[in-house]
């Protein structure tokens, strides 16, 4: 076993060809504190006493040679986590808006204009046309505008700030009327009326959970009301003896009593996604139709102001829109949590980008969610057929039968490797939208699903997640699903490739 003066000083170990690669990606001074705090490891290891006749422990270096490269292995272990922690991942789970997965991918358009304005200056506040400081806040109002009618609109940095501050501005100290059944709470315990009580408005709850009626707002509203509030059910629907007063209902009862009316309609859908039928083609569950209220129709109905999400329906970047009359949203520019809430110029050039591509008439080609939602059942199954072809042309060997199955794994294993037999085959499901939008939504689908007897799904899934780009699934019926409906096109090659891989190093290596 190696001895303390076995081990090379940090110097002789720079120059070693493992740590100039190293050194290229993380630099000599992270480097050279990596080896020296490996190299202190092992000699306090090395120092450690043993009785006689107790046996070496089998981890620890020979010699000099292998003192040096169990330094510079546990070296690069270190450095590894000074990596980037966020991964761009495949989503295979045909969740669209998948909020633990970053929600909206966003339309290369987005990424070309982030690109554009970030990597150098901007008007961002500043005034071309006069030549003094100007607004960032009447960024992307125009396109908002004109997309959905409404008079004026400001951006900030999610819906969540955008109901903060909507409250905040028109409702400090004053009552709020709220539906007990929408006082909702959304992922990661973020509940409504928290959001209220950190605004300083105060919560007047009305209804009952599944039974709300106009006479209920009108019963409540009093000198201290302030504004009746709408809130989108989020992530749940109730159903059964169930009642719940249009918007327009609503609408005109603020009007006869002098109350504006709000929707905190999060979901960011401004007129694309309403209403959507799915082509089911030959799937055999029935074409389902997305009933996800429209910014745009919210609007038409009169409502004083509407909140959104710009990175779920809409299919941009994270930010939260407020819409409607010029004098409210007005109340909401001047406010000092503004200032707080604002966004950046990436936020700004994403969300005008995507807005471009709704005026344009082409987002359900280019807005990655869009297009997604709307892909019919039937070009979904087809981008599957050719996932498994692929599968096999990547040198696994392939069995057809009347399930379409593609057995992988028995031919084109590398020597020295034992392979891992999977089966692919094609099967109907359901994607859904998700991240708190059109809630009980199911779109048809085609499923690649993937079993095998030489290891279990959870082993399956845990491989392709460490897999690089990690490929994030789900598990039904003992079998891994993969729903291409949220898997990018361009994404399907890197897919195949990397089960094919799979198979062939086995789930152990």
């Amino acid at each position: 076993m190696a001895t303390p003066r076995d081990i090379p000083s940090v110097e002789q170990l720079r120059q070693r060809g493992e740590s100039a690669v190293l050194e290229r990606q993380y630099g000599r001074e992270a480097l050279t504190g990596a080896l020296r705090a490996a190299a202190d490891q092992l000699r306090s290891r090395l120092d450690v006493p043993r009785n006689a006749g107790e046996p070496e422990p089998a981890e620890l270096p020979a010699d000099r040679e292998d003192a040096g490269a169990w330094i510079i292995q546990r070296a690069a272990s270190s450095l590894a986590s000074l990596t980037a922690s966020l991964r761009p991942v495949i989503n295979a789970t045909g969740v669209i808006v998948h909020t633990n997965l970053g929600r909206a991918p966003l339309a290369r358009a987005a990424l070309d204009a982030i690109a554009r304005v970030g990597g150098g200056y901007s008007n961002l506040e500043y005034d071309l046309e006069r030549g003094e400081r100007g607004r960032r806040d009447v960024h992307a109002e125009r396109l908002l505008c004109r997309l959905t009618g409404a008079e004026a609109a400001v951006v900030v940095n999610n819906n969540a700030a955008a109901t903060m501050l909507l409250l905040a501005a028109l409702a400090r100290g004053r009552e709020v009327i709220v539906s007990r059944g929408e006082l909702v709470e959304i992922g990661g315990g973020f509940r409504v009326p928290d959001v209220m009580a950190q605004s300083g408005a105060n919560l007047r709850e009305v209804g009952t959970t599944n039974r709300t009626r106009v006479s209920d707002y009108a019963a409540a509203v009093g000198p201290r009301t302030a504004l009746i509030l709408r809130v989108h059910p989020s992530n749940f629907r109730i159903e059964g003896f169930t009642e719940r007063p249009a918007l327009e209902a609503l609408v005109a009862l603020g009007r006869e009593l002098g109350v504006p009316v709000a929707e905190d309609q999060g979901s960011g859908n401004l007129l694309a996604l309403g209403g959507l039928v799915d082509a089911a083609g030959d799937h055999p569950f029935a074409p389902p139709r997305v009933d996800e209220p429209t910014v745009t129709a919210s609007l038409a109905a009169g409502a004083d102001l509407v909140c959104a999400s710009g990175d779920k329906l809409l299919g941009g970047p994270q930010a939260g829109l407020v819409l409607g009359r010029r004098e409210a949203v007005d109340l909401l520019r001047r406010h000092p949590l503004m200032r707080a809430c604002r966004v950046d110029k990436l936020t700004y050039s994403a969300l005008e980008a995507t807005l471009l591509e709704y005026a344009a008439g082409r987002a359900t080609s280019t807005v990655p969610v869009a297009a997604m939602a709307a892909m019919p059942a039937a070009a979904i199954r087809g981008r599957a057929e050719a996932l498994c072809e692929r599968v096999a042309r990547g040198g696994i060997g392939t069995t057809r039968d009347t399930t379409r199955d593609t057995a992988a794994g028995a031919d084109a294993v590398d020597a020295g490797q034992t392979p891992l037999a999977l089966t692919l085959s094609i099967e109907p499901g359901v994607s859904t939208i998700g991240g708190g939008s059109a809630p009980g939504s199911s779109l048809p689908t085609w499923l690649v699903a993937i079993r095998s007897d030489d290891a279990g799904a959870d082993t399956i899934e845990a491989a392709l997640r460490a897999s690089d780009p990690p490929v994030v699934a789900r598990i039904a019926d003992r079998r891994v699903l993969l729903d291409l409906r949220t898997v990018l096109p361009e994404q399907d090659a890197i897919l195949a490739r990397t089960i094919a891989d799979l198979a062939r190093r086995g789930h152990g290596a």
